[in-house]
């Protein structure tokens, strides 16, 4: 039977259905989450979507960090669950402690919404195995409040530990070490602004490089189960 991946609905995402039609694509079983869910369903995986949850009040996914489903999420993956954060969904893993750093402005307060190539830095989680390192990647991305920020210390640390997953080969929004994705230590957690969903398919999107991450998690989540 294949891997489930359960994929959450906040109040204002936008892409959940396109991450959850991403997923079914690259082979996986798909279950809708709540944002007022306590349980995870027994879902293998789960994915947070791009959007505005809760109209991005307060500060992008600060809200959301705190929903119940995430309440459930949180130790789930720091148990080991393969989970994966896009666009508002790395908003909300930054914010709810899963990744460090923070999303904030773009460069010169431009929103973007471009196809950019993305550099794989780290083809070894569990959502980038399908991919090899340092190839180049085209992804859309659409955000006002991408340009990824740390401390020092942290930035340090994520690039000793191979922690920075993708990188902008444009670095559009100003991000440093143009990051534009990371994971934790375990490999499990991964985080990132453009969307792989919006390319999955020759007809919708600028290429299908994005259902490599949907198939890595498969991947993984296959090898647990033998």
């Amino acid at each position: 039977m294949s891997p489930t991946i359960g994929v959450i609905t906040f109040p204002g995402s936008l892409d959940d259905v396109d991450a959850a039609r991403a997923a079914r694509l690259a082979g996986a079983n798909v279950v809708e989450l709540w944002h007022d869910d306590n349980s995870l369903h027994n879902v293998d995986g789960v994915i947070v979507p791009g959007g505005f949850s809760y109209g991005d009040y307060l500060r992008s996914g600060a809200i959301s960090a705190l929903s119940p489903v995430m309440q459930a999420v949180i130790p789930a993956a720091r148990e080991g669950m393969p989970t994966l954060g896009i666009c508002n969904g790395f908003q909300i893993l930054t914010e709810s402690g899963l990744l460090p750093g923070a999303l904030t402005r773009n460069q010169h307060l431009h929103f973007h919404c471009v196809d950019t190539y993305l550099e794989v830095a780290n083809a070894n989680t569990a959502w980038t195995s399908e991919y090899e390192q340092g190839q180049k990647i085209l992804i859309p991305a659409k955000h006002g409040e991408g340009r990824f920020q740390a401390d020092a210390a942290t930035i340090e640390q994520l690039e000793e530990e191979g922690r920075v997953v993708f990188r902008y080969t444009d670095n559009f929004n100003g991000s440093i070490n143009s990051i534009a994705g990371i994971t934790n230590e375990a490999g499990n957690v991964v985080g990132l602004m453009p969307h792989p969903e919006h390319a999955v398919e020759a007809l919708t999107g600028p290429s299908v490089d994005g259902l490599g991450i949907f198939r890595s998690a498969l991947n993984a989540l296959s090898a647990e189960k033998l």
